[in-house]
C-alpha cells in the first residue's frame, strides 16, 4: 500500500508540473545577488527544483535514519 501511495503522489506531482509548464511558457531569469541565469521557461525551473528536491531527500533520508 505504501508503494502505491508513493507512486500516486509522484504521479500527481508530475501532472501538476506538466500543467504548470504548459501554461507558463514565458522565459524568466533567476537572480541571486549579482548573478543572473539565462532565460528559461518557468516549467523547466519547477521541474528542476522538484527533481533536485526529490534527489536531495532520497539522499538525506537514509543519512538521517542512520544517525539515530
Amino acid at each position: 500500500m505504501a508503494k502505491f501511495l508513493t507512486a500516486l503522489i509522484f504521479a500527481v506531482w508530475i501532472v501538476a508540473i506538466a500543467l504548470i509548464s504548459v501554461q507558463n511558457a514565458t522565459p524568466v531569469a533567476l537572480r541571486f545577488l549579482i548573478f543572473e541565469s539565462v532565460q528559461i521557461p518557468v516549467g523547466m525551473i519547477l521541474a528542476l527544483s522538484a527533481g533536485l528536491g526529490m534527489v536531495g531527500m532520497a539522499i538525506a533520508l537514509p543519512l538521517l535514519r542512520w544517525s539515530k
